[in-house]
């Protein structure tokens, strides 16, 4: 068993990596989409000037995106730099629009400035770091761009070639329904937007450069299998089933969130075969009908797709979309009513005492002092931006100041207190992070999921904190540093010189209480000695080891210059943190704080964050 889940561990892992080279980047795939569909000959308004925008947004723009978002997904920002220039190498070296090519470009480049700055680290001399930064990502990056433009791009070429021909061969004998018997249960495994963005989206593009639509983005973004399922619950189905199906399918068709309905699969696994074949008949209503979107929609609602079906193609969208649901709809139908209804409610029954048990075993381990929940899922957006919601209102209900949000399973953080993930997604947040509790919900809309939660975190048991789940940790009201105040964190500060800006933080940490005046001094010394700047566009200002007995209380405060304080070398910090810390309280300081700033994309976007609230709750110990 445990061989299973590593193995789908690993295929959601991928599958998720695919989406997240896409996903970043889908505006500008509809901005092309928009583009095409608009002034091309057979456009909705024609014009031979404005589609000069057309070829060089597909040949260079989306390829150098996708490469360039691959890179930043393995080595940050000169990860993504690296990424974009050996894709420009595949995109020199082919003759056809280069998604693929950009697919294994982006990563590989950043693989190699990664191994790179990891094999330096620690050994380049102060002074040189820009230099040594700068020219490598030349050197080796144009090293790579030329062998991809001598042989990996032909090669992708000609394997893009050949699956070309194997696709189209699919569609001239009519078997592209057929991918609807991996495309639909592979959903239900919650690989729908690695599908989707991932293998469909690349394909559709550039069927779209060729005859101005696709019908790969209508395989896995079909609202009607879904919606079939939901409807026949609708009027077949009993209990809660009957009762919360409408407006999951509301959600569902005209929200775009697909997961949605997945649970409703999982009840009666054997709805997978209407599923199915709903997919199937919607993909084959669309082949024969000759029928394709000119981008790929997101979230897959049918608002979405309607914006992107072709001139004169919205019609042909809208029956395989009828088709699908039907089809579904009768063969749902058809297996719920002939469910025997001693056994459902038995399986049901199984089903809600099994979550309880599981979830109470899970819950005796919610602790006192929660701040921050996290709901997870694959792309952060559809179905735990829906969990985050109920739970945000019921926190709210119950007066508890605690912190509700959705993310990706890949942008989980150890600061966060407690993750919420679907039970197939558990396994991997696990992987991704150590420290949070981690809580399954077999349904994001489980009310009585978050009820339970709701009320063990308003008991704020303290004995829950020395659960075995958070690694044998034990937090203490006692035992903490330190209370951050709101007024240590000023937001909008105007830029000026490093040296004033380190006297401002001395002298705000003095007025507020927390060092003599003189400690300022101390600062300005540690600066001379070797740089505060720790990376991240975040400083850690800090007396000498003499400056100690300038500290009255520990402490720390907070400043954020939106346009940057110049620390030398190219090094540009939007924060600084001043810290005073009695004894040795600095070491559970930084590493507190290297919780909050350990990824250089957050500390970019807090830089422009005009809500103080956020930032003390971020940065709250």
């Amino acid at each position: 068993m445990e061989n299973k889940n590593d193995v789908k561990i690993f295929v959601q892992n991928f599958g998720r990596f695919l989406s997240g080279m896409v996903m970043p980047n889908i505006g500008a795939f509809i901005a092309w989409g928009i583009a095409t569909a608009l002034f091309i000959p057979t456009g909705w308004i024609p014009n031979e000037e404005l589609a000069k925008l057309i070829s060089p947004m597909l040949n260079y723009l989306l390829p150098l995106l996708i490469g360039y978002s691959g890179g930043k997904l393995i080595a940050g920002e000169r990860g993504g730099v690296m990424g974009a220039i050996t894709t420009a190498g595949v995109i020199a070296g082919t003759t056809i629009p280069m998604f693929i090519g950009a697919m294994i470009a982006g990563p590989i480049g950043g693989i190699i400035i990664k191994k790179f700055d990891k094999t330096i680290n620690g050994k380049v001399k102060s002074g040189f770091e820009m230099l040594i930064n700068n020219f490598s990502i030349g050197i080796l990056g144009i090293i790579l761009a030329i062998i991809f433009y001598e042989a990996v791009g032909p090669l992708v070429e000609t394997a893009n070639g050949v699956l070309g021909n194997g696709v189209n061969k699919l569609v001239q004998l009519g078997l592209l329904p057929i991918t609807s018997l991996l495309v639909e249960p592979a959903k239900i495994l919650f690989l729908n937007n690695a599908i989707n963005h991932g293998v469909f989206s690349p394909l559709g593009i550039q069927q779209v450069s060729e005859v101005g639509k696709s019908i790969f983005f209508l395989i896995e973004a079909n609202p009607g299998p879904g919606l079939g399922v939901l409807l026949a619950y609708v009027f077949f189905g009993k209990g809660s089933s009957k009762q919360s199906a409408s407006g999951a399918a509301l959600i569902h068709f005209f929200g775009g969130i697909h997961e949605i309905y997945f649970p409703y699969i999982l009840m009666k696994p054997f709805l997978i075969v209407a599923v199915i074949l709903g997919g199937i008949s919607g993909v084959f209503t669309n082949v024969v009908l000759g029928s394709g979107l000119i981008a790929p929609p997101s979230p897959g609602s049918v608002f979405a797709i309607m914006a992107l079906a072709p001139k004169g193609g919205l019609t042909k969208v809208l029956i395989s979309i009828l088709v699908a649901t039907v089809v579904s709809f009768v063969v749902s139908s058809v297996i719920i009513k002939n469910s025997k209804s001693d056994l459902d409610l038995k399986d049901a029954q199984n089903k809600v005492k099994d979550m309880k048990a599981a979830s109470k075993n899970e819950m005796a381990n919610v602790k006192s002092g929660v701040s921050k929940i996290v709901v997870a899922c694959d792309a952060g957006m559809g179905s735990s931006a829906m969990g985050a919601s109920v739970l945000r209102k019921k926190v709210k209900e119950a007066g508890l100041n605690i912190e509700v949000t959705n993310r990706s399973i890949s942008n989980l953080t150890e600061d966060i207190d407690i993750v919420i993930t679907h039970k197939d997604l558990t396994p991997r947040a696990k992987k991704t992070v150590k420290q949070p509790l981690h809580l399954s919900i077999n349904n994001f809309m489980d009310g009585e999921f978050y009820d339970e939660l709701v009320k063990k975190l308003k008991e704020g048991d303290s004995s829950y904190g020395e659960s075995k789940t958070f690694e044998g940790e034990i937090e203490k009201d006692s035992e903490k540093l330190f209370t951050l105040e709101k007024r240590a964190i000023v937001l909008n500060k105007e830029t000026i010189q490093k040296e004033d800006a380190l006297k401002e933080v001395g002298d705000y940490m003095a007025e507020l209480g927390y060092v003599k005046s003189g400690y300022k001094d101390y600062i300005l010394q540690r600066e001379k000695e070797s740089t505060t700047y720790i990376g991240n566009y975040v400083a850690i200002p800090h007396g000498t080891v003499e400056g100690k007995k300038e500290i009255l209380k520990t402490g720390i405060v907070i400043f954020q210059y939106p346009n940057g304080i110049d620390f030398g070398n190219g090094n540009i910090a939007y924060f600084l943190i001043g810290i005073a810390a009695r004894n040795n309280e600095h070491i559970d300081i930084i590493s507190h704080l290297s919780d909050v700033i350990e990824d250089e994309d957050e500390v970019l976007k807090l830089k422009d964050e005009k809500n103080s609230e956020k930032l003390y709750e971020i940065f709250s110990f």
